[in-house]
């Protein structure tokens, strides 16, 4: 189930074919302080791939999200991560954001004190934007319907909406989901999880790291398995859910 990542300092290419690697990791180390949590991971994703990036709390996978967005923490110590071509690991988060890169976090992060509509087009700091507000609407039209709602009273469901549409008000790469899923009910994970189907289609590259395993396999192409900093298993995501013991094992599902 695993494979061997491209070689580092050179333009990457992924092991599940001849094309190149639209995105990878080549031996990443980050932390926290002192404390070692990605702990040399390799990993790839082909253009339009969605990845679930799954584990026990405390695996390293949120870590693993931040630190391809080259957030403030953790610390990336060592180790290269591309996309498109271009090597990631020397930039800033602010570079890696305006190269096409959103992280939409587990907190959301919606702005109080503005509305719906003000917190996307917030995102579209210069032209040439992203999707335009029509082409959100069209996707979100529960957004539409409360543009004019300040975006913190919104439900939680709607509020992940909000959180997504606004990392596509850019024009983003790679979308990197942090628990979309957190404290929602079922119906409603079916309904953001109906949303994200349909960003699938539009070809976006996605890494999501759920908790809701059985969720994100659902709208995965491939999955990872983080362990203790380590990627234990890179598979399909058909071959992880076939795999009983390895979900017990790991995910304990």
């Amino acid at each position: 189930m695993s494979h061997k990542p491209h070689a580092p300092h050179s333009v990457p290419t992924t092991s599940h074919g001849s094309d190149p690697a639209f995105f990878s990791c080549w031996d990443l180390h980050s932390y926290y302080g002192e404390s070692y949590i990605v702990q040399g991971i390799n990993f790839d994703i082909r253009e339009g791939e969605i990845v679930a990036l799954l584990g026990r709390n405390g695996a390293g996978k949120t870590s693993t999200l931040r630190s391809i967005a080259r957030a403030a923490e953790p610390e990336v110590r060592s180790g290269e991560i591309w996309l498109d071509h271009q090597p990631l690991h020397n930039m800033q988060d602010y570079q890696v954001a305006q190269l096409g890169v959103a992280l939409v976090p587990e907190d959301r992060c919606i702005i109080g004190g503005l509305t719906v509509e003000e917190n996307i087009l917030l995102a579209q700091i210069e032209e040439p934007i992203g999707w335009s507000l029509k082409r959100i609407y069209e996707h979100f039209p529960r957004l539409g319907e409360r543009r004019n709602q300040e975006g913190i009273t919104l439900s939680g469901g709607e509020q992940q909406m909000l959180a997504v549409a606004r990392a596509l008000a850019r024009d983003i790469k790679l979308l990197l989901l942090d628990e979309p899923y957190e404290g929602l009910a079922p119906v409603i994970v079916r309904e953001i999880e109906g949303i994200l189907k349909g960003i699938k289609k539009l070809g976006i590259t996605t890494i999501i790291v759920e908790q809701n395993a059985v969720a994100a396999l659902r709208l995965a192409d491939r999955a990872l398995i983080l362990d203790t900093g380590e990627i234990v298993f890179d598979g399909t995501a058909q071959e992880l859910l076939d795999n009983e013991a390895l979900r017990h094992q790991y995910l304990a599902i």
